[in-house]
């Protein structure tokens, strides 16, 4: 799944980061009120993990904010705040879920999972396969293929495709890899990049007539069928 994550305390995004990560979701992180709103209302997720104290725009308004553009993606709310009436007006404000800190990780994955696939599974589903010419990704088994064909990616190998094919036909830069997929700083030294788009072609691309992912020189790579 892809997740929007806005907190400002950074010890503990990095902790959620990594949880996610590790299994095999997408990370957005924003540690600021006005940029969370902002990939809120203009990207699309599956679920989002707000804080209620941050800098510029708190959580609560921009819960009532995304939800009053009618931004229907689950919202589980992160707070230190535990009084029931806290708790209560969190839920009123549209979240879907409220998780008090400090809190275990296996808890907050559970949450997360179980509000993706309950929202997955409704009315107003976001997709649950993405599919470009004949390579598909089945978002909630994380199983990929290509003209039928299974193809077994490593969980990095499978992140960098879901970015890819969640913006196909659009150049996608290294540092927008990085922020997105690895979600650390940009080094334009490091070679990770090249070493596992390397990897995802001979899998992807190379087994099959036509070529999907294309470098754009001096920009990045985009995922097309010409």
């Amino acid at each position: 799944m892809r997740i929007l994550l806005i907190e400002d305390d950074l010890s503990v995004a990095d902790f959620i980061i990594k949880g996610l990560t590790e299994n095999n979701h997408v990370v957005d992180h924003q540690a600021d009120g006005k940029e969370g709103l902002f990939f809120a209302t203009t990207e699309t997720y599956d679920v989002m993990v707000i804080d209620r104290m941050l800098p510029n725009i708190e959580g609560l308004t921009i819960i009532r904010t995304i939800r009053a553009s009618n931004v229907k993606t689950p919202v589980i709310i992160l707070s230190a705040m535990a009084d029931v009436e806290q708790r209560v007006e969190g839920l009123q404000s549209g979240a879907d879920d409220y998780l008090v800190k400090p809190f275990a990780f296996s808890e907050l994955l559970a949450r997360i999972e179980i509000l993706g696939k309950r929202y997955n599974s409704s009315e107003t589903q976001q997709q649950t396969q993405l599919q470009l010419a004949d390579l598909k990704i089945d978002l909630l088994t994380h199983k990929v293929s290509r003209n039928n064909q299974s193809i077994n990616l490593l969980a990095t190998e499978y992140r960098l495709l879901e970015y890819l094919m969640r913006h196909s036909g659009q150049v996608v830069s290294r540092i927008m890899l990085f922020e997105h997929v690895w979600d650390y700083n940009f080094d334009p030294q490091t070679n990770v990049i090249d070493v596992h788009m390397s990897r995802l072609r001979k899998k992807i691309d190379k087994p099959f007539n036509k070529v999907l992912i294309h470098t754009i020189r001096g920009a990045g790579y985009v995922l097309k069928s010409i």
